[in-house]
């Protein structure tokens, strides 16, 4: 399947590997995408920007998994999101990743708000799914108990969930890679030569070569676009901030308190998290800077305004973090995916919030747009099984919890960062994945380590200098800027 361009090829290229498809962009869809096509007989390779797969928007969503109850009825989003929480759903149970099946009740606070829940229900049944019912303010309250004084009324929609959304990126670019994609990082993309029978994707790190370029770059999809001669639309940066509240506020919160959406926009929700926090947020600001993923006083002084209506005990409970993530809104209503036959080029665009959740959907409508264009595209036979995931969860048991893991490997038995309960053993794991951690920030998301309420001020220094043991001592057999398929 790998093949040797000849002259025929995009200008620049030698002879290094030409792949069926580059898939640009490490994130839940791109690597739904590489995962979902090496699943046919093609050669693939992910190309990441940065130096981890799932390092962009796809780390700081909300992590819920949605039902699409409230997407636009007939649009390309709904149609996915509904697919993509089915494929996920079953995919979390074959691969450990974590998922709560909590349940949400939109909260009406004023009359605006009440007055929309009846069409809210309607959207919801025009988009299939009929499990919303209307309830009022003391079955609101009967649900969540903490919530502030003044729910006029309320709409619940049970099967809405919470997920790991760190895992589920990471289940994906492992699977794709166990079924033979090469995954390249630390590739930012600065260039594309469009040949006969080949596309040149130019990089920082050096040239990729592919027969078809799928372009899932998130924040940079419409720069990537512009290198093949398109102005089809414009990323706007909108940034979200969201507070993290210690374990000890869980018991307030047991199911997503979701807000109603109005002319104003959508509005701040507080959350459970699958580990074990409560979260609220997030602001929506749009910027221009890409980058700007950093905290501001605003959006504090925003976030504590509305936490104390929305639930004014838990702001009596303590911050353990803050964060924000930057979303990829477009001026485009719906999802924009689209494929260039002559240019062997396809687009996946505008891919919002819901991407977590539509990602595998998202990676089917692709795989069916790239054959239609004349990609060949048989599925293979000889897959290997997914990825068991290490549970990093806190509604099932953990290394430290598991008496028959830590007898069999006393390294499961000693506990590195005491917030979290993270263990040797995990971080070990994490340094020798397929897809192994490279940086603290990559290691937190594989294991939790440093994520909880210290933030590592007591267990950082002793957890690097065990990521740092095993990278060096034992070796990572892969140069740090590839981790390969071979």
């Amino acid at each position: 399947m790998s093949k040797t361009p000849g002259s025929t090829n995009a200008p620049g290229t030698d002879a290094a590997t030409v792949h069926d498809v580059v898939v640009v962009g490490g994130g839940i869809v791109g690597a739904a995408i590489a995962r979902d096509l090496a699943g046919h007989a093609v050669t693939v390779a992910l190309v990441e920007a940065r130096s981890d797969v799932g390092d962009g928007t796809s780390k700081a969503n909300t992590a819920i998994l949605h039902t699409g109850f409230d997407a636009t009825p007939g649009t390309l989003e709904s149609r996915l999101v509904q697919r993509g929480y089915e494929l996920l759903s079953d995919y979390a149970r074959d691969t450990g990743i974590p998922v709560e099946h909590t349940g949400a009740v939109l909260v009406a606070w004023n009359d605006e708000e009440l007055a929309a829940l009846p069409a809210l229900k309607k959207k919801a049944e025009a988009n299939g799914y009929h499990d919303c019912a209307l309830i009022g303010p003391d079955e609101v309250y009967g649900l969540v108990p903490a919530l502030g004084d003044g729910v006029l009324g309320g709409l619940t929609v049970p099967d809405e969930s919470i997920i790991c959304t760190w895992t589920t990126n990471l289940a994906l670019a492992t699977d794709a890679r166990r079924r033979g994609t090469t995954v390249l990082v630390d590739h930012p993309v600065t260039g594309v030569t469009v040949g006969e029978d080949a596309t040149t994707v130019h990089t920082e790190a050096g040239p990729v070569h592919g027969r078809w370029v799928v372009n899932a770059a998130g924040l940079g999809a419409d720069r990537i676009d512009a290198l093949f001669g398109h102005e089809r639309f414009t990323v706007t940066p909108r940034r979200g901030e969201l507070f993290v509240f210690d374990k000890l506020a869980r018991p307030l919160v047991d199911k997503i308190v979701l807000p109603v959406p109005t002319s104003r926009g959508k509005g701040v929700l507080v959350s459970p998290t699958v580990y074990g926090n409560v979260m609220l947020g997030p602001t929506s600001e749009d910027l221009t800077d890409r980058g700007a993923t950093g905290t501001s006083e605003d959006g504090f002084a925003f976030l504590l305004e509305k936490g104390e209506r929305l639930m004014p005990r838990l702001l009596e409970e303590e911050v353990t973090a803050t964060y924000a993530g930057l979303r990829a809104a477009i001026d485009h209503p719906d999802y924009l995916i689209e494929a260039d036959a002559d240019q062997r080029y396809l687009l996946v665009g505008g891919i919002r919030s819901t991407g977590l959740t539509a990602g595998m959907a998202i990676a089917e409508h692709v795989r069916g747009l790239l054959a239609a264009a004349g990609l060949v595209l048989k599925e293979r036979d000889d897959l290997p099984a997914p990825p068991t995931m290490p549970y990093i969860g806190e509604a099932d048991t953990r290394p430290y919890q598991d008496d028959e893991k830590i007898a069999a490997d006393p390294a499961y038995g000693e506990v590195v960062c005491f917030c979290e309960r993270v263990t040797a053993g995990e971080v070990r794991d994490a340094c020798h994945a397929e897809l192994p951690a490279r940086t603290l920030e990559g290691l937190r998301r594989r294991t939790r380590a440093m994520n909880g309420r210290c933030q590592g001020f007591f267990c950082g220094s002793a957890v690097e200098q065990l990521m740092n043991d095993h990278r060096t001592g034992q070796g990572c057999a892969r140069p740090c800027h590839e981790v390969t398929s071979r």
